[in-house]
């Protein structure tokens, strides 16, 4: 024996032809099996491409739809937005209105206070002025029976009529009785007293300086007992007066006294001069 004949040949053994006609039987129905599913499989394939040709036509649609209701809740919620704003302006207006509305009335109140404090005021002012009238001119009669007795020595009083421009001046002051006292007054309805000499020289053509003292030396000297009708009175020295006043006959004269009295007719000894002028 051979020493190689207890190994196994490596070569294959021959496969019989029964055998390779049924493989090559089994391959060609697997490849027909193969062949017919591929058809069919095509067939079923070809549906989805129509499907997928009307695809995009609907989903433009949707999108559409979706871009169309996008900007109706856009345009809602804008709406929505403009309202809130335009409430929150109107409530804010209305605030601001009604704060308005309180500032004014207390402003009102204020000046309606103020108003009525201002009349009781003015009223007290007038009834003071009233009364202090009524004692002048009380005093006023008074003194005309002491000057018609003689008891004031130093005053004497003068009855004569005043005449021309004279007459103009002692009608002027006295028209302004019960006129109001205000300090650097020259008329027409308040006066100082210098400011009331002046006007009713002034009425007649006649310019005189503006304060007390230097009317006091504009015209000549004379002495209290032989006063006239529009001489100038003054309080205080000649040259130093610190008041003036006009005589207006009768022992009386008319000057503005001050804010309580006001412009006043009064007797020569309710507040006796301390010397006079006659310029007329």
């Amino acid at each position: 024996m051979s020493h190689t004949a207890h190994i196994r040949s490596h070569r294959k053994p021959r496969r019989s032809a029964s055998t390779i006609a049924m493989r090559a039987g089994v391959a060609g129905g697997v490849l027909s099996t193969l062949a017919v599913a591929g058809a069919s499989g095509s067939a079923n394939a070809a549906e989805p491409v129509t499907q997928t040709l009307e695809l995009p036509t609907l989903t433009a649609d949707l999108a559409a739809q979706v871009a169309q209701s996008a900007d109706v809740t856009q345009q809602a919620a804008a709406s929505y937005e403009l309202q809130a704003e335009r409430d929150a302006a109107a409530a804010k207006a209305a605030k601001e209105a009604k704060a308005d509305l309180a500032e004014a009335k207390k402003k009102a109140a204020e000046e309606k206070k103020k108003a009525e404090e201002a009349a009781r005021k003015a009223a007290a002012e007038r009834a003071s002025r009233s009364a202090e009238r009524a004692t002048l001119s009380a005093s006023a009669d008074t003194g005309s029976s002491d000057s018609s007795t003689g008891s004031d020595s130093s005053v004497t009083s003068n009855t004569s009529t005043a005449t021309g421009s004279a007459a103009a001046v002692v009608a002027f002051v006295q028209s302004q009785v019960g006129d109001a006292y205000v300090s650097g007054g020259t008329g027409p309805n308040s006066w100082d007293c210098s400011g009331l000499v002046q006007a009713a020289f002034k009425s007649v053509g006649v310019d005189l300086p503006r304060v007390s003292q230097a009317q006091s030396t504009a015209g000549t000297q004379v002495g209290l007992s032989n006063l006239q009708p529009g001489d100038i009175l003054y309080w205080g020295g000649a040259g130093s007066a610190y008041h003036v006043g006009v005589y207006v006959g009768d022992g009386m004269f008319v000057g503005a006294q001050n804010s309580s009295t006001g412009v006043v007719k009064a007797s020569l000894s309710y507040d006796p001069p301390s010397g006079a002028v006659r310029v007329l």
